[in-house]
């Protein structure tokens, strides 16, 4: 396990580390996507080995797309800019559905499976909206922020 690699590598007990948890990581949907993922790559091993390059190594990187642009989206100064990045995750969960709806029919996947999947991915898709729509509305930057500070 590579926590126990770092911990043997520096001596240092890990678990009295304090790091920083940043304002992405405690949205709702990021910790619900990223909980998602996760799920996914466990239902991915299943798939056929010859598709490890294909349609597996897409649906990972539209899975890890979606954490990946909320956190981008988190360090950007402006409601709008943030909500271009909530939007760019958005389409990655849209692109994860099109990819799974292609495992259906190649029957990568059971009907029950993809049927939860569904339910999450909406559940995400809802959370993103209402993320996005709070961004757009927000008038509010982060420079105007720093100043009150």
């Amino acid at each position: 396990m590579m926590v126990d690699r770092l911990s043997s590598i520096s001596n240092i007990n890990i678990k009295s580390w304090h790091y920083r948890i940043y304002s992405f990581e405690k949205l709702d949907v990021y910790q619900d996507a990223l909980e998602l993922c996760v799920k996914i790559y466990g239902i991915l091993v299943d798939f056929p080995k010859e598709e490890q390059f294909d349609i597996v190594r897409q649906i990972k990187r539209a899975m890890g797309s979606v954490t990946a642009n909320l956190a981008e989206g988190s360090g950007r100064a402006s409601g709008k800019d943030q909500a271009h990045f909530t939007n760019m995750a958005y389409a990655s969960v849209l692109e994860a559905i099109n990819h799974f709806n292609l495992a259906l029919k190649l029957q990568y996947l059971s009907p029950d499976t993809n049927a939860q999947l569904r339910l999450s991915f909406d559940k995400i898709i809802n959370k993103l909206n209402a993320l996005y729509k709070y961004q757009v509305n927000s008038l509010q930057t982060l420079k105007g922020k720093m100043k009150k500070n």
